[in-house]
């Protein structure tokens, strides 16, 4: 059964490949991503035709969306959700030996140059739109399908389509619109109007809200499901500033819709190293255990993304490579000047299970590390650091900071079994605190990978495959409070302070702004957001409401490029960018206004020879004459006329 699915897997692939409806580069990545690479041509209308080739284009799709959090390559291991981190006040890249770290952002950054994973985001959301319209395009050919069975493809295509276009119009604005299949290839797309996308993805989401199914009403997790469609409407509304009918849509999600929040302990209790690093059980730590996510007796999950070890649809993620510091680094030493950690395989004589780090927190390689914000200035609320919030608690295990890791080189050390300290006296003990020194939730990054931990040679535990989730209940809480307050609704309080008690939070809020709406998202939903995409539509939807941020600032939605809200956070939050403090291989961190929507490719500008797309505000090229469809239904239009 597996080979026979990865068979249609490839077909399916192959033929979406010659059906492209955009004209995109094909990057390295990409490849990477959909390999093999077709050798022969497939007809489409014959692999579309039948409802095996519908169901593979939409496991395809669903494998797809979860790239956005899970794909790394074997030439780099960063993921794309580290990329959208790095343009927040939440991180920045870590990486301090890489001479191309994308530290400059706002000088490096152009059309020609797209470091990480910046260009994953713009051809991978096409080719999820691509998967989705392949479905639209050829249901109607499938035989023997009823009428609901059909609405039910057409409802998750759509959903796919939508999630994809949200993402686009928050990252680079004002991008063309494609909605189907087309014969032959066309090179003369312009860019539509971003309001009038929203306005289209709306109507969309609502249609496959009507249509897709509830979870309970599914045989399987990880299918796009109704409440997942009611999520991503709600966002919809909200960027279309119909606030009232995005509270609406919470409301049924939280009230009656089967859900609610996880308050206690549940599923399977993974405690995996208590000898070296122990946990005491508590909901949160449960809640994001990859084995739990899935399981009927989470009723916080709205929608999952699976992602199992040797599974046709696992994908490696190495979130402890990616996120967590270069403990293994001789630039830490003890105030003796031996080397501070060492990771030793369970096969060497210097192995101590009691410190065990390889395998309990994983060799980290600090590709993305947070800010000071994001570890400590986050986490105090009326003055006080909130030692009960369960989300940044070292006593139960949650969180872990570095004073709390122990010297463990066994052999003429000193200091061995101590606690690790930054400074003896006034000298400084580690020479890279960027990539070497931080606090991290260990709750969210532990991930096993049962192949490394069995391999007792191996120090080089990077982390496998674990279910993630797309979408559960906290976020829509937080998507309510977020509609409430630029309705004028003070109960949206009572939405975060759910949350916070439900963390077993002391501090309570007793009023809220937008930004401790944002910071509680933050707290919440880290490495489940993407916090560029979701400051980007924040910053949008405060525009459009008019209601000011914290600091008392308005903002004009025609102006964002040049003062928004997601650039006030980063200026004001972000202890790197803009400060002139910290240099990597001369390069500072830096990051400009315009930044809050990235440049359109010219790998994509340059195949659309008939006409020119338009260039965001602030890049090369960029042209306010050009000219764009203003109306979603003027680009369906000229889709029809092809070139």
């Amino acid at each position: 059964m597996k080979k026979n699915i990865t068979k249609i897997l490839i077909r399916v692939s192959r033929a979406l490949l010659i059906v492209a409806g955009f004209s995109v580069a094909l990057s390295g990545c990409k490849k990477e991503f959909l390999e093999p690479n077709p050798t022969s041509f497939f007809e489409p209308g014959e692999t579309f035709t039948t409802k095996t080739g519908l169901d593979a284009a939409l496991a395809t799709a669903d494998r797809h969306l979860r790239s956005f959090y899970t794909y790394t390559s074997v030439v780099e291991s960063s993921l794309p959700i580290s990329t959208d981190y790095m343009f927040s006040e939440m991180a920045v890249a870590g990486k301090t030996d890489n001479a191309s770290i994308l530290a400059d952002i706002a000088t490096r950054v152009a059309p020609t140059e797209m470091p990480e994973r910046m260009t994953f985001f713009w051809d991978e959301s096409y080719n999820g739109v691509k998967y989705a319209n392949s479905i639209l395009t050829f249901i109607d050919r499938v035989p023997g399908l009823d009428e609901a069975s059909k609405n039910q493809y057409k409802g998750r295509a759509l959903f796919h389509r939508s999630f994809h276009y949200l993402t686009l119009c928050m990252k680079f604005k004002d991008v063309p619109l494609v909605t189907k299949i087309i014969e032959s290839p066309k090179t003369n797309y312009k860019s539509t109007r971003r309001e009038t996308i929203l306005q289209m993805i709306t109507a969309d989401v609502e249609q496959a809200l009507a249509w897709v199914p509830e979870q309970k009403n599914m045989t399987r997790v990880g299918l796009v499901n109704q409440g997942a469609c009611r999520q991503l409407l709600i966002k919809c509304y909200l960027a279309t500033g119909q606030w009232q009918k995005a509270i609406d849509q919470a409301d049924i999600l939280i009230n009656s819709s089967g859900f609610s929040l996880m308050t206690s302990n549940f599923g399977t209790f993974i405690n995996p190293y208590p000898t070296t690093w122990a946990i005491t059980r508590n909901v949160i730590w449960d809640l994001h255990r990859p084995e739990n996510k899935a399981i009927a007796a989470n009723k916080e999950v709205i929608m999952v993304m699976p992602n199992r070890n040797n599974t046709d649809m696992g994908m490696k993620m190495n979130p402890m490579r990616n996120w967590v510091p270069f403990l293994d680094n001789a630039n830490t030493k003890t105030p003796a000047a031996a080397r501070a950690v060492q990771y030793f395989p369970p096969n060497n004589a210097s192995f101590r299970a009691q410190y065990n780090y390889v395998h309990a927190f994983g060799r980290g390689n600090a590709h993305m590390r947070p800010t000071w914000f994001a570890q400590e200035s986050l986490w105090y609320l009326n003055g006080v650091n909130d030692a009960g919030d369960l989300r940044h608690n070292t006593t139960v295990g949650n969180w872990i900071t570095m004073e709390s890791v122990k010297y463990n080189v066994p052999t003429g050390n000193t200091w061995f079994g101590q606690n690790l300290r930054l400074y003896n006296g006034t000298t400084l003990l580690c020479t890279d605190t960027v990539r070497n020194w931080f606090d991290w939730p260990h709750y969210k990054y532990y991930v096993e990978d049962p192949l490394e931990t069995a391999d007792v040679g191996r120090t080089d535990h990077r982390g496998g495959a674990g279910d993630w989730y797309l979408y559960r209940l906290a976020e829509t809480y937080l998507l309510r409070a977020e509609a409430k307050f630029y309705k004028g609704d003070a109960t949206a309080v009572d939405d975060v302070n759910r949350i916070r008690q439900r963390a077993n939070c002391t501090q309570l809020y007793t009023a809220v702004t937008i930004g401790d709406i944002m910071n509680e998202r933050a707290r919440e939903l880290h490495m489940e957001e993407m916090r560029h995409t979701e400051l980007s539509r924040v910053s949008y939807c405060l525009a459009l409401s008019g209601k000011a941020d914290e600091w008392g600032n308005t903002y004009n939605v025609n102006n964002l490029e040049q003062n928004s809200y997601w650039y006030q956070r980063i200026q004001r939050y972000s202890d790197f960018y803009n400060k002139g403090k910290v240099a990597v291989l001369n390069r500072q961190y830096t990051i400009a206004p315009h930044n809050i929507y990235w440049p359109i490719p010219s790998a994509a500008i340059l195949p659309n020879g008939g006409n020119p797309l338009r260039q965001n505000k602030g890049y090369t090229g960029y042209n306010a004459g050009i000219p764009m469809w203003e109306t979603w239904q003027e680009a369906v239009a000229d889709e029809a006329k092809g070139d």
